[in-house]
């Protein structure tokens, strides 16, 4: 105790003598000032010594109907304290805007959720280097039309606490403790909550208003008119309503939102559900203080409308921090303090470590208990050492923290903490009951109708391959252009084949940047349930099915002419009909090695290893009952869909064409080309090669449904019921 005592000591030293609140107290500064005769009254931010009252009641309103009715009522004051003057000029708090314009704006009044948490552990191998446990029995809660943040310095369990709570923890995870919602341990089913990741996907190539309906028409079953009001709601209540018509950009060539509007596109696709209760993790994460103060202010707005609100962060303006609610204090997983907001600089007060004068509050709790501190203060020693008196910060971060989590476990604050949370599960308020979902169709027809959309705004997508596939062909033709159906342009015309599918298929891989893009954004919908894997494989094949025939048609067109292959339009036909199978299969193997690796790197890289490896296989550069038996023809040969693509177009080219040679002999083309290649006599085999084809285009979005299912969704579906399990047992 004399070491804790004597660093507090030098840490109250090295704060301003102003920090005190009863060392001086002047009218014209920023200070904090304590209720006389009160002892648990939260301190406020005041610029005279007079105390004005902010308590408010709690309320908690059960609603008829399992409490998920949404009725027409005017913004009111939100129940929570806040700071009533921010700085020394007596800068009033933020105001808490009433609708998206001027006036006095009607908004839906949302019906809220309870939630609290008792004794909530969370351990992870691996995570913490001296133990495993991220979370150590950390007790709270959070009421309807409020604003409960989680702050700490990094790695502090901040987000691992959020989603404990929303039952969002990987499988490797394991949760002690109990989380109550309204009274009840029952988990949050679907639609009754909401959970905003800190980097979430969004489509830049839509509007605002486009993404959000489209994310209303994936998540919410009934009529199309009630989603467009849904959506409107949501647009309002994120102050939306000026970027509505504009694209959410976010590319080097496609201008649109800055980080503070996307971010409040994010947080309001989750809105369109109406959720009970939203988890945001990092609201504030890359903004600047403008557009962090917009983004609280807007949440404020929320919280008014009674929507629960539990949110992450790092640290916060003065501004910012005035409009909470409660905090929850986190160093190193273990709680430090749990109470309303203005309480926690009286409890820092009370440790010995006041928060000195023009200081923001978030910084000073950081300050004292972040331990990457003791290595600025080591560089601070040695700069004294040389320059003098140039900082006073002495204090050890260990200490410190000891110190406040010991007041805090001794305090009135902890004592409440746990009063309420009795009170809030002596008996089971409303359940939250699930909302339905859309169909498995209706998603469908979704997906693939915003695949066609974006697909044809944005030019990386298959414009730009397009355009690629058009000059690579053009060049081919005119390499090869003049051949003639002589007996000796057979080996060359092989070659001419040979070339166009092989580079044609390795510049597909130009679309890996697109279709991890792609995949991104399933993740992020997959996490909150708004897609699946196989409605997302399903409407990604039928909205890429247009745009790679067209490739397939044109190029087709422009070698078939330019080369002179037969002059035949059903031989055409399935000349574009087996390049766009070999499109096919080429894009289900992207989408399988972009799955795996989900880095465009690895991925280009892997690709065009495999397309090498298929094109050695295939059996131009050596026929194929030639190749080494083990590896090349088992299994490259046959797993390479070069193979089949070639065969078939040569196939088609010769079988039932003759040539003469001399005056009185003629060979067929099959005799002429099988040594150039090995294709099958029978005229048949060119449509089991398209068959095959086929087959392998399904067989590569089968193993990426199947990585999607059981690789990329795996911490997706698993987390919403076996965290809760995992808790249930181990009570």
């Amino acid at each position: 105790m004399e070491e804790i005592q004597s660093q507090s000591d030098l840490y109250r030293s090295s704060s301003s003598s102003a920090s005190s609140p009863t060392s001086r107290v002047p009218s014209s500064h920023f200070f904090y000032v304590r209720k006389p005769g009160s002892v648990r009254q939260p301190i406020s931010f005041e610029d005279s010594p007079e105390w004005e009252d902010m308590e408010a009641d709690a309320r908690m309103e059960d609603e008829a109907g399992g409490g998920d009715s949404i009725n027409y009522a005017t913004t009111t004051t939100p129940v929570s304290p806040s700071l009533s003057k921010i700085n020394s000029g007596s800068m009033a708090s933020p105001p808490v805007p009433e609708g998206g314009g001027g006036g006095a704006a009607v908004v839906r009044k949302i019906a809220g959720a309870s939630i609290a948490w008792k004794d909530l552990t969370v351990t992870m191998k691996g995570k913490r280097k001296y133990s495993d446990k991220v979370v150590k029995s950390s007790n709270g809660y959070a009421f309807p039309g409020t604003m409960t943040v989680i702050m700490g310095p990094a790695k502090s369990g901040k987000s691992t606490l959020l989603r404990a709570l929303a039952g969002r923890l990987p499988p490797s995870a394991r949760m002690y403790g109990e989380v109550f919602v309204n009274g009840s341990k029952a988990h949050m089913p679907y639609g009754s909550y909401g959970f905003v990741e800190r980097e979430t996907q969004l489509i830049g190539s839509l509007t605002v208003r486009e993404f959000l309906y489209y994310s209303a028409l994936l998540q919410l079953p009934g009529f199309l008119l009630q989603k467009r009001s849904v959506v409107e709601d949501a647009i309002q209540a994120m102050s939306l309503s000026d970027y509505a018509n504009k694209l959410i950009g976010g590319h080097c060539y496609m201008k649109g939102l800055r980080g503070g509007e996307r971010r409040r596109v994010s947080i309001a696709r989750e809105l369109v559900m109406r959720p009970h209760i939203l988890f945001i993790d990092e609201p504030l994460y890359h903004l600047d203080s403008v557009s962090a103060l917009l983004m609280m202010v807007t949440l404020k707005k929320l919280a008014s409308m009674g929507c629960t609100l539990v949110f992450t962060i790092y640290q916060s303006s003065t501004e910012v921090f005035g409009l909470f609610d409660r905090i929850c204090l986190l160093s190193n997983g273990n709680t430090l303090f749990f109470g309303e907001t203005l309480a926690c600089l009286q409890h820092f007060s009370n440790a010995g470590f006041p928060c000195p004068i023009m200081q923001s509050p978030s910084d000073h709790f950081l300050r004292a208990i972040n331990t990457d501190f003791d290595r600025i203060i080591a560089m601070c020693k040695n700069w004294q050492d040389d320059n003098g008196d140039f900082s006073a910060v002495n204090m050890d971060t260990a200490v410190a923290i000891r110190t406040i989590e010991a007041t805090y476990k001794s305090s009135a604050d902890a004592a409440s903490v746990e009063t309420m949370i009795l009170k809030l599960t002596e008996r089971e308020g409303t359940q939250l009951k699930s909302k339905g979902k859309a169909g498995a169709a209706t998603r469908v027809a979704v997906l693939t109708w915003r695949s066609l959309l974006v697909m044809s705004r944005e030019w990386k997508y298959y414009w730009l391959r397009l355009i690629l596939y058009m000059i690579l062909t053009l060049c081919i033709g005119t390499l090869y252009s003049g051949l003639g159906h002589s007996l000796s342009s057979v080996a060359t015309r092989v070659a001419a084949v040979f070339v166009f599918v092989s580079f044609a298929s390795l510049l597909g891989i130009s679309g890996i940047p697109s279709l991890l893009k792609e995949i991104k954004i399933y993740g992020s919908e997959a996490s909150n349930q708004h897609s699946g894997a196989f409605v997302f494989l399903l409407g990604q094949f039928l909205g890429s099915i247009p745009f790679l025939f067209l490739m397939s048609i044109s190029s087709s067109l422009v070698f078939y002419f330019m080369v002179g292959l037969r002059d035949d339009f059903s031989l055409l036909m399935y000349f574009v009909l087996n390049f766009f199978m070999c499109l096919l299969v080429n894009e289900g193997l992207m989408l399988s090695i972009a799955c795996i690796w989900r880095d465009v790197y690895w991925s280009t890289l892997t690709l065009i290893f495999v397309h090498v490896i298929m094109m050695l296989a295939a059996g131009h550069f050596r026929i194929r009952n030639a190749l080494p038996k083990p590896v090349w023809t088992y299994p490259f040969a046959y797993i390479s869909f070069h193979t089949y693509a070639i065969q078939g177009l040569l196939e088609n080219e010769y079988l039932g064409e003759v040539f003469a040679v001399g005056e009185v002999r003629s060979i067929s083309g099959y005799q002429a080309i099988r040594g150039d290649y090995q294709i099958s006599p029978d005229t048949n085999s060119k449509w089991r090669n398209v068959l095959v084809l086929l087959a392998m285009a399904f067989g590569y979005r089968l193993l990426v449904y199947v990585l999607l299912r059981f690789g990329l969704n795996k911490n997706v579906s698993g987390r919403l019921l076996v965290c809760h399990k995992k808790s249930s047992s181990s009570r």
